[in-house]
């Protein structure tokens, strides 16, 4: 449905309701009509004395604790959908099965390595790859994305299907080549999904609910990876995990084509705001000079990880850590993680303290790469298992306030573009630690059998054959050079401190009522 003039700026101050056009109205916004005649609003000019405004802040402040006991009709009135939970828990499927695919090799590295009758190294690009092809699907994703969800989410699935079928067929028939062309192409899939929870968030939840709609999609990622670490060592041989794999990605992609494409009503007054052109959003943002700070810590922290959560087992295992053992620390890292998100989003959903967030977090999440260096030289369970645990709950606790601080710094700028610009640097520098890593890996060989057998009780001094120690030595340096960063940002005198944002605009809105309703707009449940 066209409109002469879609972006139709509502004010917030002395506004009555009118009926929505069927509730297909642009904004979202039902103005009573008063007595100037129909199609016009009533706004008439009062002088107000400062007394009159202490009374009226009170009298606004007791009436917004009451807010959710009654509903009122003097003001702006926006509507949730039930219906924004399927496309919300598609996202999260989705992004599960993606990261599963990444990570579906790396479990079982060794194992893996004998039926393809290749080096480690050569698994790794597996992984590596999957990580740079973000980059070349970005541009298209930024684009679907700015049309709207949807098309992003149909065309990962796509990708996924074709990626995890034709790997499959590659793993049957030993052609490494072949399952490596498949893994780039669940590679091309995982933008579409993984840049998507910002503008999925804004288009379809208020400010009370976008950071945990934003932390479920968005660590709905690393947990598929979690799966990969606890499940695949169990399916058997490889061509056995492959197909399972395969079977569960191709579950997951059917329900993509009847998820919702957009909320007939918007739920807040920045999602009624027409979305900036593309490149407007671009220069924009290249414009924030706490942009670039989050874009460095965001891309080196993700690089962090994903290199970490690639190369885990083969970090361990000299040590004489089975697969089974280096597989439940990364579940450690990742379930712990999960826990965390879903304690923080909630409370950072009420509080809006994106920055307090950042700073507390930032810091815990450097420490455990730094302690690291010395973790697997115990040869215990409780310190790989310790730090694990830390590093995810402060990685993922992270996250989502990360993503959402971005859309506020980078306000009016499209959610799309700048997620997506960020998740590009991050897989991009994880693509390129997991090379480096591997380059500083000590180059004697193992015997592995020797170390099975062995186990982590059988010694083996502190810098064993095949040890990862310079590798962790990198990441480390590399995590604690970038810490001061986030630390900076909201000083003003460094410039890093930002304007109005979307939260502005939402909170201005005089307390407006948010009703939820499921089917056509205007039909209450």
């Amino acid at each position: 449905m066209e409109h002469s003039d879609p972006c139709i700026k509502v004010k917030m101050d002395n506004v009555a309701q009118v009926q929505s056009d069927d509730g297909m109205v642009k904004n979202a916004a039902r103005i009573t009509e008063g007595e100037s005649g129909p199609g016009e609003s009533s706004v008439e000019e009062v002088p107000v004395r400062e007394g009159d405004v202490e009374a009226h802040a009170s009298t606004e402040r007791k009436r917004r604790l009451w807010a959710k006991k009654r509903k009122s009709y003097s003001h702006v009135h926006f509507k949730v959908y039930k219906r924004r939970w399927f496309g919300l828990a598609q996202l999260v499927l989705l992004n599960v099965v993606v990261s599963w695919d990444w990570l579906t090799f790396a479990p079982v590295s060794i194992s893996s390595a004998l039926y393809f009758n290749v080096s480690e190294t050569t698994i790794n690009w597996l992984s590596t790859g999957f990580l740079f092809s973000f980059a070349v699907s970005s541009p298209l994703v930024i684009y679907l994305l700015h049309r709207g969800p949807k098309d992003s989410i149909l065309a990962a699935s796509v990708l996924l299907l074709l990626g995890n079928w034709i790997r499959y067929a590659g793993t049957r028939s030993k052609m490494f080549g072949l399952v490596m062309f498949g893994q780039i192409l669940t590679g091309l899939s995982q933008p579409f999904v993984l840049a998507a929870p910002t503008r999925y968030s804004d288009m379809w939840f208020t400010e009370g609910g976008r950071v945990g709609a934003t932390a479920l999609a968005s660590l709905a990622n690393p947990f598929g990876g979690a799966l990969a670490q606890i499940i695949n060592p169990l399916l058997g041989s490889v061509p056995n995990m492959v197909l399972i794999v395969s079977i569960v990605a191709t579950a997951a992609c059917i329900p993509s084509l009847f998820i919702p494409a957009s909320p007939p009503t918007p739920p807040t007054a920045s999602s009624g705001l027409c979305k900036t052109s593309l490149f407007a959003s671009l220069r924009h943002i290249l414009a924030s000079k706490p942009f670039y700070v989050v874009l460095i810590t965001f891309s080196v922290y993700t690089a962090c990880f994903n290199a970490f959560s690639s190369l885990l087992n083969q970090i361990l295992y000299p040590y004489g850590y089975s697969e089974d053992e280096a597989g439940l620390c990364g579940a450690v890292l990742i379930v712990v993680g999960l826990v965390a998100a879903a304690i923080f989003s909630p409370i950072l959903d009420r509080t809006h303290a994106y920055l307090l967030g950042i700073k507390i977090l930032a810091p815990l999440i450097a420490l455990p790469y730094l302690a690291f260096i010395w973790a697997p030289q115990t040869r215990t369970i409780a310190a790989p298992y310790l730090l694990s645990a830390v590093l995810g709950a402060a990685s993922f606790g992270l996250l989502p306030v990360a993503l959402e601080y971005l859309v506020e710094i980078t306000f009016p700028a499209s959610p799309e573009v700048s997620s997506t610009i960020c998740w590009t640097g991050g897989q991009i520098l994880g693509g390129v630690f997991v090379l480096v890593m591997n380059a500083l890996k000590d180059g004697r060989p193992v015997d592995l059998d020797n170390v099975s057998e062995g186990g982590r009780g059988a010694g083996g001094g502190s810098r064993p054959p095949g040890n990862m120690y310079n590798a962790l030595v990198f990441q480390a340096v590399v995590g604690m050079v970038v810490l001061p960063l986030p630390l900076m940002l909201g000083v003003r005198r460094l410039g890093l401190a930002h304007g109005e944002g979307r939260l502005t605009v939402d909170e201005h809105r005089e307390g407006a009522d948010v009703e939820t309703v499921d089917g056509p707009a205007g039909h209450e449940q």
